[in-house]
């Protein structure tokens, strides 16, 4: 098997994690909060805000201001799958996420996350 055949193999051998990660700026201390089905979209968020494309315009407006060395990603949490009987990956990724948002509260002066409309 020549290399390349090797990194594809193991590219598709390698896990997908779901999970919720933060854009942390290290000057202020807000943070943006948001869950993903892949946390390896970390970097495509992250490049996203390089190219000045992020969806999120203040912390958009932020990272250009600060700068992108000003700013850090990081994993919050990694959901756990169960193993056995019915599991709704979908809804315990929204429920994880909202416990981070709660535990956070990454709004107004202290995030970037908009506060969701009951």
């Amino acid at each position: 098997m020549n290399r390349r055949q090797e990194l594809q193999q193991q590219y598709k051998e390698t896990k997908i994690e779901a999970g919720v990660f933060q854009v942390r700026n290290t000057m202020n201390g807000k943070v943006w909060v948001v869950s993903t089905k892949n946390l390896r979209s970390m970097n495509g968020k992250r490049l996203e805000l390089e190219m000045g494309t992020h969806k999120n315009i203040p912390l958009q407006k932020e990272w250009n201001e600060c700068g992108g060395d000003h700013f850090v990603l990081e994993v919050l949490e990694v959901l756990e799958v169960k193993e056995t009987g019915y599991f709704d990956a979908v809804d315990a990724l929204k429920k994880l996420e909202e416990k981070w948002l709660e535990q956070l509260q990454p709004f107004d002066e202290q995030g970037y996350n908009k506060r969701k409309l009951n």
